[in-house]
């Protein structure tokens, strides 16, 4: 063999090993990410077994509400009148009844074949060493009622079925505020604008509320959610940071979300979701409200929520808080109500030890000059439907009124 037959070889055997090499890395590579996908991937449990909605109903209208509680609550009825069968709640859970129509069943959660994680259900006392004053006792009172009524609620109807939800959704809707451990899940139409101005001051990225515009706070993308940290970042918050999450009256939240999407001029929402809604429910619907999806009717609205087959996707505004903040898989550690927003946020202000001079903004983030939507005008909105729409509307957002001890409507 002449020396450039040597030469040839050994040339070729480098470019073998090379490439053998190369091969080897990516393999390496690709099995690390394997691992680290099937790490996020990792998902909660919780069960749940609920008489139907009917019960639920009858036994709220035949119970008296207790007057600390005030008109929004009731308590929660024995389940012993029900012996019914375990309906799940999971990643696509709508109202958990066993006797709803086809389009509020529940379908299985496509990540049953990953490993199990389980979230603490403890009931964490809360720390009040920064509260100052006994202004505060009676919303103090009521506090604590509504955080043991809801823990007692997520273990009395736990069954032994397990259902899964994917860990990184379910902290999807969580906002992070480091510099005073604040957890503050987003419910649209339930104060959350003026919440997230809040945030932004404690967190310094504004001085003052008031000079927060409607844009820069749901555009301006300026605080983080708890689903952009790795998987140690997110437990560690989940169990070291106050976690709080502030709800309202369902039916009442729906209505607002209406109003607010489909009676004023909006850019997204006519033409994503008014033209799908107007084509499909709206007969002989004339060209003008088939090009631009503008003067959607409420019953339109509500036909497109009960529908299985809905002609485009649910949105955050009129989901349910079961589904935007399992409140059964996160312990929340301080519950508000839109019905008592401002005694509330100013209550959780005092406990994270916020600044003394930010008080939660009393102002209306959009439409000022609009009636706020009360009980009231609910009735109004509802009188546009059939008994059996108003009903199956209640049931769709039947997990929140019994999560949220709301008195359940007279449909």
């Amino acid at each position: 063999m002449n020396l450039r037959q040597v030469f040839v070889s050994l040339l070729m055997f480098g470019v073998a090993g090379l490439l053998l090499f190369m091969y080897l890395q990516a393999w390496t590579e690709e099995q690390n990410t394997v691992s680290e996908e099937k790490l996020q991937q990792q998902i909660t449990v919780q069960d749940f077994m609920l008489p139907p909605p009917e019960t639920q109903r009858k036994a709220a209208q035949n119970r008296h509400i207790s007057p600390e509680l005030g008109r929004q609550e009731v308590a929660m009825m024995d389940s012993r009148q029900w012996q019914g069968k375990a309906d799940p709640f999971g990643a696509v859970a709508v109202s958990l009844v066993s006797r709803l129509s086809d389009q509020q069943k529940i379908s299985k959660s496509p990540f049953s074949q990953f490993k199990e994680v389980y979230l603490s259900p403890v009931l964490h006392p809360l720390n009040k060493t920064l509260v100052t004053g006994d202004q505060w006792k009676d919303v103090d009172s009521i506090q604590e009622k509504r955080r043991s009524f809801l823990y007692e609620f997520c273990k009395k109807y736990n069954s032994m079925k397990k259902l899964r939800t994917h860990l990184v959704h379910v902290v999807s809707r969580i906002y992070v505020e480091d510099r005073h451990k604040v957890l503050y899940c987003e419910v649209p139409k339930a104060g959350c604008s003026n919440w997230k101005r809040v945030l932004m001051v404690l967190n310094g990225l504004a001085t003052s509320v008031h000079n927060i515009s409607h844009d820069d706070v749901h555009y301006g993308k300026h605080l983080r959610k708890l689903d952009s940290y790795d998987l140690k970042g997110i437990y560690t918050r989940l169990n070291t940071y106050t976690k709080t999450i502030f709800v309202r009256d369902p039916l009442e939240r729906l209505v607002s979300a209406f109003r607010d999407k489909f009676e004023h001029p909006n850019s997204y929402y006519h033409p994503v979701f008014g033209k799908a809604i107007i084509k499909k429910y709206r007969h002989n619907a004339n060209e003008e409200a088939l090009e631009t999806g503008s003067g959607v009717k409420f019953k339109e609205f509500i036909q497109y929520l009960l529908d299985s087959h809905r002609p485009v996707g649910m949105d955050i505004h009129w989901e349910q808080v079961s589904k935007l903040c399992y409140p059964c898989l996160i312990n929340y550690d301080f519950i508000g109500k839109f019905e008592t927003l401002e005694e509330d946020a100013n209550y959780f202000l005092q406990l994270v030890g916020a600044p003394a001079e930010l008080k939660f903004p009393r102002f209306k983030d959009r439409h000022s000059s609009d009636e706020r939507t009360s009980a009231e005008v609910v009735r109004q909105y509802l009188k546009e439907l059939s008994k059996e729409e108003r009903r199956l509307t209640y049931d769709f957002y039947y997990l929140d009124y019994l999560m949220f001890n709301y008195t359940s409507p007279i449909v």
